[in-house]
């Protein structure tokens, strides 16, 4: 006699539901809960008493992006009603729960990221309800439904990472009224000294960590083809020199004409060469890994590195020099336009692939 399959009142089988460890919806559901609890308390703290007072949180330490906290209470208490909707989806066990949830902590993700960049700091608070957010995270990555949708995600991490990190340049350029996008470098907006440094690194760290998870979508695509597990190695590599641009500023163009630069500025060139040549080998593997439409589109790619890159090239000395540069900063920002659409090209082709000898190699 077989055994009847029950339900439960959603329609999922019980043993499918039971398929997961408990232990990630328990957390996902703690941290929900948790976070939920301080936006909403915290929402309403702000927008009861804008000038931060109840709080103990000055306006001044937003350093003028908002005349009091009435919004940032109003979105802090969006943010907690969110986390209460999660809460709820993944309690009565709702079908695509793992959505709600991911959308819930990205929300908190980003609210600690604007926060971060606005403050120019870090706080003890921001560990108090930003560790558990990444804890839940982690938690809601094992309820996903298949490894499947996890490579898909963590490929669209590298589209992501491209719109952030074009986004951040926008953002940081227009923050400094003396900078000229044009006519300097996007490196001068990170270098020793510059107003707009510390802001620049907080928010770069985000696309850090993106491009890390997309070259493990890749890698993990590539698993059974060596030309594109090798793509992944290699944007895993780029994603590590990440870490240490911070380590290796620039100096300022003055500077660099007054003392002719340091070994943090010989490292700020070298790490440039070493990332463009992982940029040119990764360009060349994806060629070879994926058809002729992607080739002719690599080969178009390389087209414009080389190009632009000798009018980089060509101009650089006089950052040294202190003297103008009228058009090296349109010349680099086209080259990391096309390096940023390459990313989201090469996430869109690995979305579809399915593996070597399938037609889509």
């Amino acid at each position: 006699m077989s055994t009847p399959i029950s339900f439960t009142t959603n329609g999922t089988p019980v043993a499918a539901m039971n398929a997961h460890p408990r232990w990630p919806r328990i957390t996902v559901l703690s941290v929900l809960g948790y976070e939920a609890a301080g936006c909403l308390a915290g929402g309403v703290m702000l927008m009861a008493v804008p000038d931060g007072s109840l709080m103990d949180m000055p306006v001044t330490i937003m350093h003028g992006s908002f005349p009091d906290f009435t919004i940032p209470g109003l979105l802090l208490f969006c943010l907690g009603v969110l986390n209460t909707v999660a809460f709820y989806t993944v309690f009565t066990r709702k079908s695509n729960d793992w959505i709600m949830a991911g959308v819930a902590l990205g929300g908190m993700v980003t609210w600690f990221w604007i926060e971060i960049a606005i403050l120019l700091k870090l706080h003890w608070l921001h560990l108090m309800w930003g560790v558990p957010v990444l804890v839940g995270l982690l938690a809601n990555a094992w309820q996903l439904p298949s490894r499947e949708v996890l490579r898909r995600l963590l490929l669209t991490c590298g589209i992501a990472a491209s719109l952030l990190y074009a986004t951040i340049i926008a953002i940081v350029a227009a923050r400094e009224p003396t900078y000229d996008l044009a006519g300097q470098t996007i490196s001068e907006l990170s270098a020793i000294g510059a107003p707009t440094r510390t802001l620049w690194i907080i928010l770069c760290t985000p696309y850090t960590w993106l491009m890390l998870a997309f070259a493990m979508g890749v890698w993990y695509s590539g698993r059974q083809y060596r030309p594109l597990r090798m793509v992944g190695l290699l944007l895993g590599a780029y994603a590590v020199l990440g870490l240490l641009w911070p380590l290796a500023p620039m100096h300022q163009r003055d500077m660099l004409a007054t003392t002719g630069g340091s070994f943090s500025d010989t490292a700020h060139i070298v790490l440039g060469a070493v990332t463009q040549i992982i940029f040119l080998l990764s360009l060349g593997l994806s060629a070879q890994a994926f058809g002729k439409g992607f080739r002719v589109y690599a080969i178009i790619t390389l087209i414009f590195v080389i190009a632009f890159g000798l009018l980089t090239f060509i101009a650089a000395p006089g950052i040294a020099r202190g003297t103008p540069t009228p058009l090296i900063g349109v010349w680099e920002c086209i080259n990391i336009g096309v390096f940023l659409l390459w990313v989201i090209v090469l996430a869109l082709r690995t979305i579809r692939y399915n593996g070597p000898g399938t037609g889509n190699a």
